[in-house]
């Protein structure tokens, strides 16, 4: 038997190995970075005290306090370090404003240049002892850290729904107290000196000149040499696919590509079944239309939507998390489909069975897609308590779907 002859690539071999060597390389620098990052974070305390020795939350309270941030879906709300939704504040940089402003009036008011000098120098001096894992808040920290308390106990019990967050969305003292000492870390680690350096573990992000943090010159300088390797990578990358034709693609685009009929072409049972595919993908991308516009509108009018009180059933937080995950399910479901509808028309026959499991893939679909959303209404309306992490919320931007769903 003759065999087929092998058709050539559709690009040049010099292209293949520059697409090699270009993911090497990003994967390598990711990989650094991710390096980095974790041999730089922050340190936890195992316990922060005032100049007394009392204790006023432990690293136990931070770690809870993030989890009743990211159980009440508060990353879909505001942000943490930068990181999340922008309807609601940033918290690092709320947390460190308003205490800096109490530290002021503490140490004497607007009016004191010395009073603002000494709030600096609150900030900025890094009490932290790795050693013993305490860190020893100054007298006028430890003042705005009580009274940033019980304003954030006024904030998440309100008892409306102005913010654009459920009616008292969490009212246990003890778990304001843990929410706030997770601010409170994520502002000192924004604002105290690395050992040895001469910004904060954040770069001294965000600025605030009321602590004298002010953006670094490295910060400002990689950030735009970022911007243009990215857009400028981008342009030379289009511009010699696009000059050279010894890239190998345009000749061999000219030649092979032909269009069929419609009615001419044969479709397998499971090629049927994408149909029931797209038609879902549409839905959800109807539906993630539809929340998008409603979580646009929060940010015209908190208090109604077209005379309806929308926050009382339908929360900012669970809006936005249900439009990113659905721009997730949408895109996901239409590659699935693609795959299936493409993979006998590349092999040429389709495999037994193989329209029984594209519904069975389906019904997973649905599934993980219709019981995740669920989950995640569920774990921030406070329904769920137990678990919240696997069934209900999991809490982080793009990653909100319980990790049972997620695993699924």
């Amino acid at each position: 038997m003759e065999s087929t002859p092998k058709q050539p690539l559709m690009v040049s071999r010099g292209w293949i190995q520059a697409v090699v060597i270009v993911i090497l390389f990003g994967f390598f620098v990711l990989g650094y970075l991710a390096y980095r990052t974790y041999t730089g974070e922050p340190p936890i305390p195992e316990r922060v005290v005032d100049g007394n020795g009392s204790v006023l939350f432990t690293r136990a309270d931070i770690m809870a306090g993030q989890a009743v941030f990211l159980r009440n879906g508060l990353m879909e709300y505001g942000s943490v370090f930068g990181h999340g939704a922008y309807l609601g504040p940033d918290f690092t940089a709320d947390y460190l404003h308003r205490a800096a402003l109490l530290a002021i009036d503490f140490h004497g008011g607007e009016s004191s240049d010395r009073a603002k000098l000494q709030t600096i120098a609150d900030f900025k001096t890094n009490t932290y002892d790795a050693n013993s894992g305490t860190l020893v808040y100054a007298a006028a920290q430890v003042h705005a850290f009580h009274e940033l308390e019980r304003y954030y106990a006024s904030y998440f019990g309100e008892p409306d729904s102005k913010y654009g967050l459920r009616p008292r969305a969490i009212t246990d003292a003890q778990e304001i107290r843990q929410l706030t000492a997770f601010f409170a870390w994520t502002a000192w680690a924004s604002s105290a000196l690395r050992p040895g350096l001469d910004y904060s573990y954040t770069n001294n992000w965000p600025p605030e000149p009321l602590v004298g943090n002010h953006a670094t010159a490295d910060a400002i300088v990689w950030s735009v040499l970022s911007l243009i390797a990215l857009l400028g990578g981008i342009g030379l990358l289009m511009a010699a696919f696009g000059r050279w034709n010894f890239l190998g693609w345009h000749g061999r685009e000219r030649q092979t590509i032909e269009f069929r009929a419609p009615d001419a072409v044969t479709l397998t049972p499971a090629q049927r079944s994408c149909a029931w595919f797209f038609f879902i993908m549409a839905a959800l991308f109807l539906l993630q239309t539809l929340l998008g516009g409603a979580t646009q509108h929060y940010r015209a009018d908190l208090s109604s939507f077209f005379g309806i009180n929308l926050a009382t059933f339908l929360p900012f937080n669970v809006a936005r998390t249900w439009h990113l995950q659905l721009a997730i399910f949408w895109v996901a479901t239409s590659f699935l489909a693609a795959g299936i509808f493409l993979a006998p028309m590349i092999a040429g026959h389709e495999p037994k069975g193989q329209q029984v499991l594209s519904y069975a893939l389906l019904g997973a679909l649905a599934l993980v897609v219709f019981g995740s959303l669920g989950g995640e209404y569920a774990g921030i309306e406070g329904i769920v308590r137990s678990g919240w992490a696997w069934f209900g919320n999991q809490g982080f931007e793009y990653l909100d779907l319980g990790r049972f769903w997620q695993g699924c």
